[in-house]
């Protein structure tokens, strides 16, 4: 790694993320700055924080080393990602949570729901339910990325995890709700970009898009015994229907995260944060396109990495990455993309 352009990055970096903390900072004066953003946030920048918001490093990094397990079936949970996570999601909830939330002048989703069943009891409960489990989502995602700075920079796991929180912590605190949609906005510009230099450099590396495909398809009789005795019939097909694999697939991922969406308290807010619906609307497009990149390009080049590992050291994916589904599309990058 070339270590002082690494550090020129990093830095510059650092800069940009502490000016926009900065910019939220200056722009928080009431309870309602802090918490929704003043319901001011230009669309794009929603779009890109919701999308940023659900589709990090849990994803990213996450699903895509699962997808180098199932295979292209998560596809699937791309299409509800889109379907559900923002068409469904926008255009019939969030435009009535907008209006909702705008007339009770709710600031949290516990306050909204309290406000909205004029229940005390209510707003308790699903504060104590976010306080208690939103944890456990977090958790996920911060291990996620901890673990690709851990393989890339080759560092210790726990300090890796520290710094990353630590970074995050700093501007959350300072900038409030506004401080995390504008760095969510500049860190789902570069998440986008990167996932266009990811596939098109996957696809090179493979020899296209066609060739590509069919050598994954021919790597189905190389699915370990263990994963086709659960079902698994190889990277470009669903398991067997009603398998263990094909239940855990379809209704713990797909389903499971598909629909899930709808109840994530953190993409909820972000409804509260344009002054109208119109901007919901045209949020609508900018937050598709960003899904469509994000999850699409992760599920098929974690899927793909199984025939790159193969051709390069004889592994499928899951066993060059030690058995870990984390480790797989960081090590993926670091093999085979440019330094």
């Amino acid at each position: 790694m070339n270590i002082p352009l690494f550090t020129v990055i990093v830095v510059i970096y650092l800069l940009v993320i502490g000016y926009l903390g900065y910019l939220g900072y200056r722009g928080t004066k009431t309870s309602g700055d802090f918490m929704i953003a003043g319901r001011q946030i230009h669309p794009y920048v929603m779009a890109l924080s919701y999308g940023a918001t659900f589709i990090s490093t849990s994803a990213i990094v996450g699903f895509g080393g699962a997808a180098g397990v199932f295979g292209m079936g998560l596809l699937w949970l791309t299409f509800l990602n889109i379907f559900v996570g923002i068409a469904i999601a926008f255009i019939f909830f969030g435009k009535r949570t907008r209006e909702m939330g705008q007339k009770l002048e709710a600031h949290t989703f516990p306050e909204f729901l309290g406000r909205r069943y004029n229940s005390r009891a209510i707003q308790i409960i699903g504060g104590v339910t976010i306080f208690v489990f939103m944890p456990l989502y977090t958790g996920v995602v911060l291990i996620g990325a901890a673990r690709f700075i851990e393989s890339t920079l080759n560092i210790n796991f726990v300090l890796s995890l520290a710094i990353f929180s630590i970074v995050i912590a700093a501007y959350v605190i300072a900038g409030g709700l506004k401080g995390v949609m504008y760095t969510d906005a500049m860190q789902g510009t570069i998440m986008f970009i990167g996932m266009i230099i990811l596939i098109a450099f996957t696809y090179n590396a493979l020899g296209g898009i066609i060739p590509a495909h069919e050598a994954l398809t021919s790597l189905a009789d190389k699915v370990p015994e263990s994963l086709a005795a659960g079902g698994h019939q190889g990277w470009t097909t669903m398991p067997v229907l009603g398998s263990p694999l094909w239940w855990s697939l379809v209704s713990t991922i797909v389903l499971g995260v598909g629909i899930g969406v709808l109840a994530q308290p953190q993409l909820v807010v972000r409804f509260m944060t344009v002054n109208s619906n119109r901007q919901l609307n045209r949020a609508v497009l900018v937050g598709g396109i960003f899904i469509l990149f994000m999850t699409g390009v992760a599920f098929l080049v974690g899927s793909l990495s199984n025939v790159y590992f193969f051709n390069t050291t004889g592994n499928i994916a899951i066993a060059e990455a030690g058995g870990n589904t984390d480790l797989v599309i960081p090590t993926f990058i670091n093999m085979a993309m440019p330094p």
